[in-house]
């Protein structure tokens, strides 16, 4: 194994528990910070893509809010900013579901389709 192979292996343990040792604490800033159902939708939905009005749009609260919770969420580092023509918009930093935060939403829509008469769910796993 070379020097630089070594060094890789190194950096990529080291990696790893800094990673384990920061989930706790992570996951309990994501609880902190994203508080209530509408400020974990308008997170989720944060993917650098969809602009300030769009997700107001979809997550039922104003532009104003969606872009006062990115600055917010960039001062807890918990989102990233992208510039776009026009401005900045904010991609989230981490996975809710990786974290145990499901949103009501995410939770209902997967026991609407576990109840489905097995026929149909059978007919859209065929269509897929």
């Amino acid at each position: 194994m070379s020097n630089e192979e070594e060094i890789i292996e190194v950096l990529r343990e080291i990696l790893k528990w800094i990673r384990f040792s920061g989930l706790e604490n992570v996951r309990n800033e994501l609880r902190r910070v994203l508080d209530t159902d509408k400020k974990r939708l308008v997170y989720s939905l944060s993917d650098g893509q969809k602009t300030s009005r769009e997700i107001a749009k979809v997550s039922g609260v104003s532009d104003f809010t969606v872009r006062n919770w990115w600055s917010e969420w960039f001062t807890n580092c918990i989102v990233d900013p992208k510039r776009v023509r026009g401005g900045t918009r904010y991609v989230k930093s981490f996975n809710l579901e990786k974290f145990g935060l499901i949103l009501p939403e995410m939770e209902q829509a997967r026991a609407a389709n576990q109840q489905k008469e097995p026929s149909k769910a059978l007919e859209e796993q065929h269509d897929e």
